[in-house]
C-alpha cells in the first residue's frame, strides 16, 4: 500500500468518527429538555406542599429524574465541546435560581400561587436556553 493510500484510509477513518461524534453528541440537548420540562413540575410542588411528606416525595422524585439523567448522561459515547463549562454554568445557573425559590417560597412567600408560576418558568430557563445553545452548535 502506497502512503498515498494509507493517508487516504485514515481521513476516510476520521471522516467517519467526525461523522459519529456529530449525529451522537445531540443527547445534551434531550437531557436540557428534559430537565427544563421537569421543572414546571417540581418548582410549584416545593413552593405550594409544604412538610415533611411533600419533602420526602419531592426529593425522592427530583433524585430518581437526577439519578436517570445521570446514568443516560454516563452511557453517551461522545462528549459536546466545553461540556464541562457548559454544564456547570447550566446547573450553577438553575441551582441558584432554585435555591433562591425555595428560600422565598418556604420563608416570606409561603405558598405563594405567582411566585410557583414565575420561579418554575424562570428555573426552566437556565436548561432551556443551555438545550437551545447545543442544538445550534
Amino acid at each position: 500500500m502506497s502512503e498515498h493510500t494509507q493517508a487516504a484510509a485514515r481521513l476516510l477513518g476520521v471522516q467517519r468518527f467526525e461523522t459519529a461524534a456529530r449525529r451522537r453528541g445531540g443527547w445534551y440537548a434531550a437531557y436540557l429538555w428534559i430537565f427544563a420540562g421537569w421543572q414546571p413540575l417540581l418548582v410549584p410542588a416545593v413552593v405550594l406542599w409544604h412538610g415533611p411528606a411533600a419533602a420526602a416525595v419531592v426529593g425522592a422524585l427530583n433524585a430518581a429524574l437526577v439519578g436517570v439523567l445521570s446514568w443516560y448522561a454516563g452511557r453517551q459515547p461522545v462528549v459536546p465541546r466545553h461540556f464541562a463549562r457548559t454544564h456547570l454554568t447550566v446547573i450553577g445557573t438553575w441551582a441558584a435560581l432554585y435555591t433562591g425559590t425555595v428560600v422565598l417560597g418556604t420563608t416570606v412567600l409561603k405558598g405563594n400561587v405567582p411566585l410557583a408560576v414565575v420561579a418554575a418558568v424562570t428555573c426552566a430557563l437556565p436548561p432551556a436556553v443551555g438545550a437551545l445553545q447545543g442544538i445550534r452548535r
